[in-house]
């Protein structure tokens, strides 16, 4: 057996020469299948379709809250469908997504999408989302297995295990098949702050369908869904059987979210089907009216518009500010979804697994596709005319981190003005700073304006530098191989022509960002640790990626990572209203990038430190100095990038009592381990005991 770099090394080459090492032992298997399906993207062809600008999310009406507030009111399904996301002549794809079950505005062609319709909100107007789950047959009422292979060996949402077996880590005495009964989902909004415990898409918080065969046997919903029921009686319309009903606050900074599937053990799968779209808030005193020009002090213009509800734009064309979901994928000649059926696809472990080891036979530390998609569309184009855009991106791939690259568009500036939770303290020219490169983790959030005045006329590609490996940080082509150049590393293309009218937005250099409220000085430090624990089995394959604590304080003496599961008792206990940095010491090769759940943070720094993995302890390095944020970094943020050989510390204020979680966002780690639980404020009353399993 290979080591898992030497095989990631070889799984960075091109398909000839990862045909060309066919009689390495124990991986040819895997080298075989890294291009993923049965479909060559070299045969797909590029730019043949639009990219689909995403509408907005129709509204079901308007409710009265209890308190007195009106809230804006969605009634929102998953549904499973088929969708054009091949070019035009390829078959079709069965994806699932969210859309409207019904609606005031009346209904649209592609109401029913993935990625999904944009959720439109507006500051301090709350939003009620009766979320169902419509994952069933639409002829026979009975429920649709999962599209992609599901490992019943982690410690996930595990329906058959009944009322008393849910949501742990089941124990077989052989390694099972894939599991293939109903299918449990929760949403989650991606950045919400401030939000209640049981409107977050906890991930023990799930629930099936409504469908006629349910087994008997089976838990139709998670561990906390009962709680939480309650605890939502009569601030919003009730939860019923195969749905949830969930209010967000919308009282924070104007910002850039998104929603998606957090299912316990699932979400890798549940959205890499398609379940993901954005949920942007505006308006209030930090939102696009509080943006002014420099110059004279008037209120600035930045590009629009956007999809809006009830819109009447007759072309794509009209749209001057666009949402772009970017994911990777790969597919099967027939269409279909590919995801790994086994283990053996990351490093060419093809067992023996339960009970003889400790790796599950499914799961694949990472997976990195081999197709682009924007929008739901591989690699698409758009026809941009030459001025100012605005570009809302979301890297929503599963473990691929991307680095934009603008610099093969001559003439183009790029201009970064916010990321997850605010707009930035200034805006930053990253065609100046940092070669027209933008760096996006996955779930991380760029809102930037691209100027296309001085772009010569024609066909100009998007690319991507990153790398189609696990991401360590480091220069594209100096310290890890950039992504395949004639698929994974094309994003999308530009037809840029004359422009219509003149460009009346203000330029980005002039543009006056609203202040970012300070946060209050911490009155605690949490020292946290990032870990891999690896087979006591197999040479050098990760068996699981975890979350824990660090023992003893870095800063002084060698300190040592000890590692929390899921169900250990809660250790992150802030009080409601304290102010804390939490510190993520990454002991592992991999960069993480790290989310907590219900709060907007600052990045307060980060430092080098000194791993001995022998021995699993951590250090400050000696002499070292903190690293201050990039200029892209100077704002609220959701989501942060751990470097490997780091600690990197954030500052939160926690407002909402309650269970929440904080977890890395490479799904495929989140689903095994990398997510803790976390409390704030003191135990909730009748509320599940956490480490009674």
């Amino acid at each position: 057996m290979v080591s898992r770099r030497t095989f990631l090394k070889y799984t960075g080459s091109t398909m000839l020469t990862l045909f060309g090492f066919d009689k390495l032992s124990g991986i040819s298997r895997a080298i075989a299948a890294i291009p993923g399906g049965t479909l060559d993207p070299n045969l797909i062809k590029k730019f043949k379709t639009p990219l689909f600008i995403v509408p907005a999310m129709p509204k079901a009406g308007k409710i009265k809250l209890k308190g007195g507030k009106t809230a804006d009111y969605y009634e929102v399904s998953t549904k499973q469908f088929s969708q054009q996301i091949l070019p035009a002549g390829l078959p079709a794809t069965t994806v699932w997504g969210y859309g409207p079950v019904h609606s005031v505005e009346g209904k649209g062609a592609h109401d029913y999408h993935a990625p999904s319709l944009t959720i439109e909100a507006k500051w301090d107007v709350p939003v009620v989302v009766k979320w169902t789950n419509d994952l069933k047959d639409k002829a026979t009422g009975d429920y649709l297995p999962h599209l992609l292979p599901v490992d019943p060996t982690l410690h996930w949402a595990n329906p058959p295990g009944g009322t008393a077996g849910r949501d742990i880590r089941p124990s077989f005495a052989a390694t099972p098949r894939a599991y293939e009964g109903p299918v449990p989902i929760v949403a989650h909004v991606h950045g919400m702050a401030g939000v209640p415990d049981h409107s977050d898409g906890y991930a023990e918080a799930w629930y099936l369908p409504a469908a006629r065969n349910i087994p008997s046997d089976y838990a139709a919903t998670g561990t906390w869904y009962g709680f939480f029921n309650q605890k939502a009686n009569g601030n919003e319309p009730g939860w019923g059987r195969g749905n949830a009903t969930f209010t967000y606050p919308n009282a924070q900074d104007a910002a850039t979210l998104w929603y998606h599937d957090h299912t316990l053990g699932l979400t890798r799968l549940n959205v890499y089907t398609g379940p993901a779209g954005f949920y942007i808030i505006r308006g209030g005193p930090t939102g696009d009216e509080a943006v002014k020009n420099k110059i004279g002090g008037a209120s600035a213009v930045l590009p629009g518009p956007a999809p809006k509800h009830n819109d009447k734009v007759a072309s794509d064309r009209a749209y001057h500010e666009i949402p772009l979901v970017i994911q990777d994928r790969s597919f099967n000649a027939d269409g279909s979804l590919f995801y790994p059926q086994t283990r053996a696809f990351f490093d060419g472990t093809t067992g023996p697994f339960i009970p003889e080891s400790d790796i599950s036979p499914l799961w694949n530390p990472e997976f990195f596709g081999n197709t682009i998609i924007v929008n739901g569309n591989t690699w698409p184009f758009h026809t941009v005319e030459q001025r100012r855009y605005r570009l809302r991106l979301l890297n929503a791939c599963n473990s691929r981190f991307l680095i934009l690259d603008f610099s093969g568009i001559p003439g183009v500036e790029v201009w970064m003005i916010g990321s997850e939770g605010s707009f930035l303290a200034t805006p930053v020219n990253m065609t100046t700073i940092n070669a027209n490169r933008i760096l996006l983790a996955p779930s991380e959030r760029a809102d930037v304006i691209v100027d296309f005045a001085k772009v010569p006329g024609g066909r100009h590609i998007l690319r991507n530098v990153g790398p189609d490996e696990p991401f360590g940080g480091g220069e594209p082509g100096k310290d890890f191989t950039v992504a395949e150049p004639a698929t994974t590393g094309q994003i999308m293309e530009f037809r840029v022509v004359r422009a219509k009218v003149a460009d009346h937005t203000t330029a980005p250099a002039n543009l006056l960002l609203p202040a970012i409220g300070a946060l209050p000085p911490a009155t605690a430090t949490r020292s946290l640790a990032l870990l891999e624990e690896m087979s006591s089995r197999f040479e050098d394959a990760p068996a699981q990626t975890l979350l824990g604590t660090v023992s003893g304080d870095p800063g002084t003496v060698v300190a040592k990572g000890v590692k929390q599961m899921w169900m250990d008792p809660i250790t992150q206990n802030p009080a409601a209203d304290a102010t804390e940095i939490w510190e993520f010491y990454n002991t592992t090769e991999d960069a993480h990038p790290m989310h907590i759940h219900a709060v907007s943070f600052e990045l307060v720094n980060r430092q080098p430190i000194t791993v001995d993995e022998e021995n699993g302890t951590v250090q400050i390095a000696a002499d070292s100095q903190p690293l201050p944020p990039e200029p892209w970094e100077l704002g609220r943020k959701d989501t942060i990038i751990a470097y490997p050989g780091q600690v990197t510390r954030v500052k939160m204020t926690f407002t909402s009592q309650g269970q929440y979680v904080w977890h890395c966002h490479i799904l495929e780690h989140e689903d095994n381990e990398m997510m803790l639980p976390y409390r704030v404020g003191p135990v909730q009353p009748g509320q599940p005991d956490h480490e009674q399993k």
